[in-house]
């Protein structure tokens, strides 16, 4: 079975690098749709977050894992040279990977369940698009499948296990309580209302939500006990907040230090906490030498990760028996027949 997974992640290249690859979601049908019709792939699913760009295809094509390479720098906006920063999996590896991917033992937080849904929410815009088939289709529910068992028997997810929890410890090691902090999320994507929804549990004062959708923003204010903003208004009320979680769609930085200093002198140069999961970046990186200004992006995240990862480094040996078996299991046996449009079921 000629299935081929083709990427960078926040193990192979930076966060620099990574943006440049990234798909907004409402390109994705698009760029699907480019690979099936140039023949560079029978069936193709992708998958863009702050931590990874992959393109998972079955194609029968011996150029296969070259053609998907080249779609994939072609749609990117990078000029320079790759080696090592781009990897390819096919056949039984490809197929592991993805199961690595769905049970988040491939995340920058091992065991996190972010990724899940983002891996399920991709797979449905290539289902629903008929970018999808009977080989695809049955390797994507098995890898479901297989994070639901690793999910229930295993203790893979122990401590912190997500962006959301991770950010929170973070807060907590820049301020002495979160019981005074006024927290802004910008973009009402699903980790920046887990992230908000953690930081409300552990104690924050209070939540404003900025979206480009006021309405979306609304909705969420409502559920988490907060206000909203229009999106062009956030920096009127930049003084009253201590921590920023953001994580737009924009194309561009929407707060550089030109912008963000004069902000701080405003609000008297308290500590300013900026969380950036975007991808592309939020954030310009300069901002961080602003004084009392901590800016983290996904990749920082990475440091608090791996003080949570060694406890559960003993799981890891049982996660990977319980995939390899299951991943076989895709090889065998007739596979669905069909081209996209079928009901299958998403796991919970």
């Amino acid at each position: 079975m000629p299935i081929v997974v083709t990427g960078l992640s926040h193990r192979s290249a930076p966060v620099e690098l990574r943006e440049r690859f990234a798909f907004a979601e409402a390109t994705l049908p698009g760029a699907l749709e480019r690979m099936l019709k140039t023949g560079v792939a029978d069936e193709a699913v992708i998958l863009s977050t702050c931590n990874r760009v992959e393109v998972y295809a079955y194609t029968e094509a011996t150029t296969g894992p070259d053609a998907v390479r080249e779609f994939l720098l072609e749609s990117s906006s990078c000029e320079q040279a790759l080696t090592d920063e781009i990897y390819t999996h096919a056949e039984l590896p490809g197929v592991e990977h993805l199961f690595r991917v769905a049970s988040g033992l491939d995340s920058m937080v091992l065991g996190e369940t972010e990724i899940l849904g983002q891996l399920k929410q991709a797979y449905k815009v290539a289902l629903e698009g008929g970018f999808t088939g009977g080989k695809l289709n049955k390797a994507f529910q098995k890898a479901f499948n297989c994070a639901k068992l690793i999910r229930t028997e295993t203790d893979i997810q122990r401590g912190s296990v997500s962006v959301a929890s991770v950010s929170v410890e973070l807060a907590e090691h820049i301020f002495e309580s979160l019981s005074k902090c006024r927290v802004m999320v910008i973009g009402a994507g699903d980790t920046s209302e887990k992230t908000a929804r953690a930081l409300l549990s552990r104690g924050a004062h209070s939540i404003i939500v900025s979206n480009r959708s006021h309405d979306r923003a609304v909705e969420l204010a409502h559920e988490l006990g907060g206000g909203a903003i229009h999106f062009d208004e956030w920096e009127k009320v930049f003084d009253e907040i201590d921590i920023v979680i953001s994580s737009t769609s924009a194309p561009h930085y929407i707060l550089d230090k030109v912008k963000l200093e004069p902000l701080m002198r405003r609000r008297r140069r308290r500590d300013l906490l900026l969380i950036d999961i975007a991808v592309p970046r939020d954030f310009a990186p300069e901002v961080n030498d602003i004084e009392n200004v901590y800016l983290y992006n996904v990749d920082h995240l990475q440091t608090i990760a791996d003080e949570n990862k060694a406890h559960r480094q003993e799981e890891i040996a049982r996660c990977e028996e319980i995939i390899q078996e299951k991943a076989k299991a895709v090889f065998a046996g007739r596979p669905p027949q069909g081209r996209g449009g079928e009901k299958l079921v998403f796991e919970q």
